[in-house]
């Protein structure tokens, strides 16, 4: 199996080095972004599967950046991690299932979001395997 690769954007360096210490013994690539610019400068050189984001950001915020990621990496599973609790514009923009999971906000990495991040990393697995069987048929 392919190991697959993780993109985390957060504008709060504290909360990406906490996701740098906490993941150290997860078996995928990391990534770690501090804007959705630079999320999208990494998506055009890296092959990323799963993207964790930041609702709030300065810039370009989390939805800008998924809406992004939408149009032009269809396949990559998208995560959202917000403190906000509405999430009407997030839902208003994106078909139900299109995210595959909102976290709110604190959240625990050991408990919560490792499980997570696992979880859609099989998805995408999944999807994948779909796809090579629909172009072999």
């Amino acid at each position: 199996m392919k190991i697959r690769t993780v993109l985390f954007v957060d504008d709060d360096e504290t909360i990406l080095r906490s996701f740098e210490r906490g993941l150290l013994d997860e078996l995928y690539v990391q990534l770690f972004a501090k804007s959705g610019q630079e999320a999208l400068e990494i998506l055009k050189k890296e092959e990323v599967h799963v993207i964790v984001t930041d609702m709030c950001m300065p810039g370009m915020d989390g939805l800008e950046l998924l809406k992004i990621v939408r149009e032009m990496y269809p396949h990559i599973v998208m995560i959202v991690l917000s403190g906000y609790t509405d999430m009407s514009a997030l839902l208003k923009e994106f078909d139900q299932g299109e995210i595959f999971e909102f976290v709110p906000k604190p959240w625990n990495l050991e408990k919560e979001l490792k499980k997570i991040v696992r979880k859609a990393i099989e998805h995408y697995n999944l999807q994948n395997e779909c796809e090579t069987v629909r172009q072999k048929n």
